[in-house]
């Protein structure tokens, strides 16, 4: 048998109901019990004859007054401590079992001011609603539920744990039935007590830790994280789906994967996406040091066929090269505007791990912050990466920023070699991440790159800027693989090319970040350097696969910035814009705030 002494008796103007002590200070008991607690007083008490202590709420679960309303609870904080024992919880499995098991209700119904103990048993773990399960009585005679039970613990007959709350008790008291709020449906509503209720995989401290990060998200600093779009990232393409009923809140969604997921690792990269939004760096790490489960490093679960349980290799298509077989884990930066004027932008930095794209950090940020923080970002998902993984930095950029020196940016405060002698680096066009139908095209255009030796490259010298931008558009959809540019994309000529040249869905284009500097006399270029870059360019990708374009480019740069030449080197300002979506999914997902 289980002490009465943490039950309670709840008072609130004329209602009156049960409830039960959780920590030294706080009750729960149902929300219809203190209903009126706007108006009316709550007094809370623990033995028979003693006087009332008076509580307030402090959290409810957002019941609006229907009996079939979901939220049935609330929290009383004590005008002072109690010196006795909480409540223990069970874990929620323990609430069912064959034969059934006995459940025992603690409740204060009309002339038993002392309380009366009621019993019954779970019919089935199968939730009502997604929020009740319902309860039948353990014996044909004996106590029914009855008003003054509302609020009650349910607890096992042979430990005394806490498994639930009886939540709806029948006005006749030939109805011997009732209905009960399952301990983790509460702590939907209530973080703090999921703290309280065993869970299989982790320990109070993590999911404190969890709770305090979800509690320090405060919406005014950062926009809405969405806790569908959290959950899904956290549990990968074939993880368990959101639950019809959706989330209420962040922590719904926190709980939810602490209590119903087995996969532990989500656990961690929801809470280190989060910490990413609120810029939490020590939960950040501390977050790595938590139970990653079965999935390897940062707890990503590899990407399989339904029903395939081992990992399997990509095969290398008809005419691609050995060294293409491994493909790339590229780290990836998104800048896009924010619509929040011409100088704000949405930032965003994810890793990838197969098909699986892990969030490293997401914020908005005005131009001038951009840098620092995607260089931190970068550094951070290199911890997603495996130690093997063929590692690619792919900026998408709006287009007015494709010229952006993003190769020659330092590394980190503490190192300053170029980000592009690094790793491998590549820009992307926004706008053409966005376009379904150019996506489509490119995916054609690789498939067409995969079958054959060569690469075709078109030459768009410094006298074309004249030439017709439609006319080019069409001409490079039919026959061009790759692009070469005299100038950078600066002056209005120039600009109109590359934008056709965007528009063809031509999968590489390269260009010198600065400009042509000979005069154009007659059509014809003296000293033209930007000629000279487009023959070295000829010169050193003649029969080179297009897929492997980053790693050549990379290390003709590490060449470039390596080279103690009077003169730069001819690559030194070398930009390649190179695309494959095979490599990164779902451009789909661009269309959306990865906050929203």
């Amino acid at each position: 048998m289980t002490s009465a002494s943490w039950h309670a008796r709840i008072t609130c103007g004329r209602e009156t109901g049960a409830g039960f002590l959780v920590t030294e200070r706080h009750v729960l008991t149902c929300a219809h019990v203190v209903g009126r607690s706007g108006t009316d007083p709550v007094g809370v008490s623990f033995a028979p004859g003693e006087a009332a202590i008076p509580a307030r709420v402090v959290a409810h679960g957002g019941w609006d007054g229907r009996e079939a309303d979901p939220g049935d609870v609330a929290v009383l904080e004590l005008d002072r401590d109690v010196p006795m024992k909480p409540a223990e919880f069970a874990a929620p499995s323990d609430a069912y079992g064959d034969p059934p098991r006995r459940l025992l209700a603690y409740g204060f119904p009309k002339r038993y001011d002392e309380g009366t103990i009621a019993e019954y048993r779970a019919t089935a773990d199968q939730l009502i609603a997604g929020e009740w399960v319902q309860l039948e009585a353990w014996a044909a005679h004996g106590q029914p539920l009855v008003p003054g039970f509302s609020g009650a613990a349910l607890t096992l007959a042979d430990t005394g744990r806490v498994v639930g709350m009886v939540s709806a008790a029948a006005r006749d008291p030939g109805i011997r039935n009732g209905r009960m709020l399952p301990a983790h449906i509460m702590a939907r509503y209530w973080p703090r007590l999921g703290e309280l209720i065993p869970t299989p995989e982790y320990g109070r401290p993590e999911k404190e830790r969890l709770r305090e990060l979800v509690a320090g998200y405060r919406a005014s600093e950062v926009p809405e994280c969405g806790p569908e779009r959290l959950y899904r990232d956290a549990v990968g393409p074939f993880g368990p789906p959101v639950p019809s009923r959706g989330f209420a809140s962040l922590w719904d969604a926190a709980w939810y994967l602490l209590s119903e997921v087995p996969d532990t690792g989500a656990v961690a990269r929801f809470a280190a996406r989060l910490a990413d939004f609120t810029e939490d760096a020590p939960t950040r790490g501390a977050l790595r040091t938590w139970p990653r489960g079965p999935h390897g490093r940062g707890g990503a679960p590899p990407v399989h066929a339904p029903g395939d349980h081992r990992a399997a290799p990509v095969p290398a298509p008809a005419g691609r090269p050995a060294s293409a077989a491994r493909p790339w884990s590229p780290i990836l930066v998104e800048i896009a505007p924010s619509g929040s004027g011409d100088h704000q932008f949405l930032v965003e930095v994810s890793a990838y791990n197969g098909r699986h794209r892990r969030v490293v950090g997401s914020r908005p940020l005005p131009a001038e912050r951009v840098r620092a923080y995607v260089l931190e970002r970068i550094d951070e998902a290199y911890h997603e990466l495996e130690p093997d993984a063929r590692e690619l930095i792919a900026f998408v950029l709006p287009r007015r920023w494709l010229n952006t020196d993003v190769a020659h940016w330092k590394r980190s405060a503490d190192d300053d070699s170029p980000l592009g002698s690094f790793a491998p680096l590549v820009v992307m066009d926004l706008e053409r991440r966005r376009s379904g139908g150019l996506q489509h095209m490119l995916l054609k255009k690789w498939q067409r790159l995969d079958a054959q030796p060569g690469a075709r490259l078109h030459r768009i010298g410094c006298g074309a800027v004249g030439q017709d931008p439609v006319r080019l558009t069409i001409g490079l959809r039919r026959g061009a693989d790759m692009v070469g540019f005299a100038s950078p994309p600066r002056a209005d000529g120039t600009r109109r090319l590359f934008q056709a040249s965007l528009n063809a869905a031509v999968p590489v284009m390269l260009w010198p970040r600065t400009g042509c500097r000979g005069e154009q006399r007659g059509g014809v270029h003296e000293d033209c350097s930007g000629a000279a870059f487009l023959d070295r360019l000829a010169e050193h990708l003649a029969d080179l696969p297009p897929s492997e374009l980053p790693t050549y480019i990379h290390e003709l740069r590490e060449t470039a910035y390596a080279s103690d030449a009077p003169e730069p080197h001819w690559a030194y300002d070398l930009a390649l814009l190179w695309e494959d979506p095979r490599c990164l999914p779902d451009p789909v997902g661009y269309l959306h705030s990865p906050v929203g």
